[in-house]
């Protein structure tokens, strides 16, 4: 992308104090609120800001590059997904929603949800969130991690466990051949356990690409999932769960 003066100027003033607001930049740069909502959507759409209540927070560039390439990859299976999951969470609904850009698409699925409560241990969710609908979010304590703004330790599983909720929606790195999911970190799989042991209805989405990836910790099994929301039909390859409701998203790329 590439930035316009103005853009440069709100871009550089961001990493300077930490934050913009879209009220500052139309005073300071004599345009109107749309204009500045418009800017700060085109540097959030590249990666370089994170939209908030308000304005706008910077992204460093290397948590951008990888971060808004995961988000882009496979959007279209991700926004069926995301939507497939809202049609079946309800207004005033208590959720959990953990890390991952699909679960992000999740949030913005949501947006037009009334008195929903979210918990989550994942800053992008708390943002999109917190600023674009009436949801009561609470966001998790522990260590933020920079490469995507997922929320781990044991400071964040002890947060979790203090919650009974009516739904998890969990992403997850990879499901393996036995249905067992995995996930890289294993202070993330130590939180999933937790919005697992939980949550009333457990989520799993999950893109096609997941059932063809490893890791090397496991969370738990897909017999301790309610519900998978996916782009494709379940493998013939996985062992059949009877109370699994595995959903194929309508719309989606595959």
């Amino acid at each position: 992308m590439n930035l316009q003066p103005r853009e440069r100027a709100i871009l550089a003033q961001a990493r300077e104090l930490g934050f913009v607001s879209v009220e500052g930049i139309a005073q300071e740069f004599e345009v109107t609120l749309q204009t500045a909502r418009r800017d700060l959507g085109r540097l959030a759409e590249a990666g370089w800001l994170e939209r908030v209540r308000g304005g706008a927070i910077p992204l460093g560039e290397s948590e951008s590059s990888e971060y808004i390439r995961r988000k882009q990859s496979g959007r279209a299976a991700k926004r069926a997904i995301a939507k497939a999951v809202a049609e079946r969470i309800p207004d005033s609904a208590s959720l959990f929603i953990n890390i991952g850009t699909t679960n992000e698409a999740v949030a913005e699925a949501l947006i037009g949800h009334q008195g929903l409560q979210v918990v989550t241990n994942n800053i992008h969710v708390a943002a999109i969130l917190s600023s674009r609908s009436d949801a009561r979010v609470v966001i998790a304590g522990g260590e933020v991690r920079s490469e995507d703004g997922g929320v781990v330790g044991e400071a964040t599983r002890d947060f979790i466990d203090q919650f009974r909720l009516d739904f998890a929606v969990l992403g997850i790195s990879a499901v393996d051949a036995d249905g067992v999911l995995l996930e890289h970190d294993y202070r993330e799989a130590r939180v999933a356990q937790g919005l697992i042991r939980n949550a009333r209805c457990r989520i799993l989405v999950a893109e096609g690409v997941k059932f063809e990836r490893t890791a090397m910790t496991r969370v738990a099994s897909l017999a301790d999932m309610s519900m998978v929301v996916s782009d494709v039909a379940m493998p013939p390859n996985l062992p059949k769960f009877s109370q699994l409701e595995w959903i194929t998203a309508a719309g989606s790329a595959s």
